[in-house]
C-alpha cells in the first residue's frame, strides 16, 4: 500500500477520539501528515501531548489536546461549543474510542461494567453526533467516520456488551446517515478488523501480535473517507477498504 503524503486535507480541522494509542494515534498522525489540524481527544493528558510531540517533530505543526472521559456527556456539550467558538466549524469527525469490557457470559456481566461499555461505545458517539453536527454542517464536506467491529453483526459468544455496543453503534450511523442525505455531511463505518492493538491484545492474549497488522496500516482508509470527494454515506467500509454493506 503506497502511504505516499499528497496533502489531501490540507486545512482540513479533525477530531479523533481514543486518540492517545493504537488506531486513533496513528489516524491522528496520518492526518496531520495529510494537512489537516487535529483535535486529539483521550481521557490521559500525558499520552496525548507524546502524540503531538510526535505530530510536531514530522509536521512542525502542534495539535489541538482534548483531555476528556467520554463518559463526561457534559463535557462532549462544552467541547462543541468551544470548537465553534475557535473554528466555526468541523471537517472531520472520527468516532475511534472503545473499550472492550469483560469477555464473559451474558449474565455474568456486572451492572457498572456494562453501562461502561454502552457509555463509551455507543452513548458517547451519540453525544459527538449531537454536539459537533451542527460544526459538520457548516463545513464545505463534513465527514464522520465511526469504527465498528465484526461482532456488530455476528454475534460471538461472551462478546456481549462489546458486541452490542456496536450493533447499536452501526444503527446510530446510518440512522444519522439517513438524516444527513439531503446535506454536504456524509456518515459512514469501518471495521478495521484484526489490527495491532492494547484492546485486541486484551481480547486475544495469546496471539503473536506481530501476526497482526499495526494500526498504520489502515490509516489511508480513514483518509480517503475522511475527503471531500468521498460521497459515499452510511456505508461499511472493511480493512481492505472494500465497501462491504450499503
Amino acid at each position: 500500500m503506497s502511504t505516499a503524503i499528497t496533502k489531501r486535507l490540507e486545512g482540513r480541522i479533525a477530531l479523533i477520539t481514543g486518540a492517545s494509542r493504537g488506531i486513533g494515534r496513528a489516524i491522528a498522525k496520518r492526518f496531520a501528515t495529510e494537512g489537516a489540524h487535529v483535535i486529539l481527544l483521550a481521557t490521559t493528558a500525558t499520552a496525548l501531548e507524546e502524540v503531538d510531540d510526535e505530530i510536531y517533530q514530522e509536521t512542525a505543526q502542534h495539535a489541538t489536546l482534548v483531555p476528556l472521559d467520554l463518559s463526561d456527556f457534559a463535557g462532549i456539550d462544552t467541547l462543541g461549543a468551544s470548537l465553534f467558538e475557535r473554528h466555526g466549524k468541523l471537517d472531520i469527525l472520527v468516532g475511534n474510542a472503545g473499550v472492550l469490557g469483560t469477555l464473559t457470559p451474558l449474565g455474568h456481566h456486572k451492572p457498572d461494567i456494562w453501562q461502561n461499555v454502552i457509555d463509551i461505545n455507543l452513548t458517547a458517539n451519540w453525544r459527538l453526533i449531537r454536539s459537533m453536527d451542527p460544526l459538520l454542517r457548516q463545513s464545505n464536506a463534513g465527514r464522520a467516520i465511526f469504527v465498528t467491529s465484526t461482532v456488530g453483526s455476528m454475534p460471538r459468544a461472551y462478546w456481549g456488551a462489546y458486541a452490542v455496543s456496536k450493533a447499536g453503534l452501526e444503527m446510530l450511523c446510518r440512522t444519522y446517515a439517513d438524516e444527513i442525505v439531503n446535506t454536504s455531511v456524509r456518515a459512514n463505518l469501518i471495521n478495521p478488523g484484526g489490527t495491532r492493538t492494547a484492546m485486541r491484545a486484551k481480547a486475544i492474549p495469546g496471539e503473536d501480535p506481530q501476526s497482526v497488522k499495526p494500526p498504520e496500516d489502515i490509516a489511508e482508509f480513514f483518509v480517503r473517507m475522511a475527503e471531500p470527494t468521498w460521497i459515499e454515506n452510511g456505508v461499511l467500509v472493511d480493512e481492505t477498504g472494500k465497501i462491504v454493506c450499503r
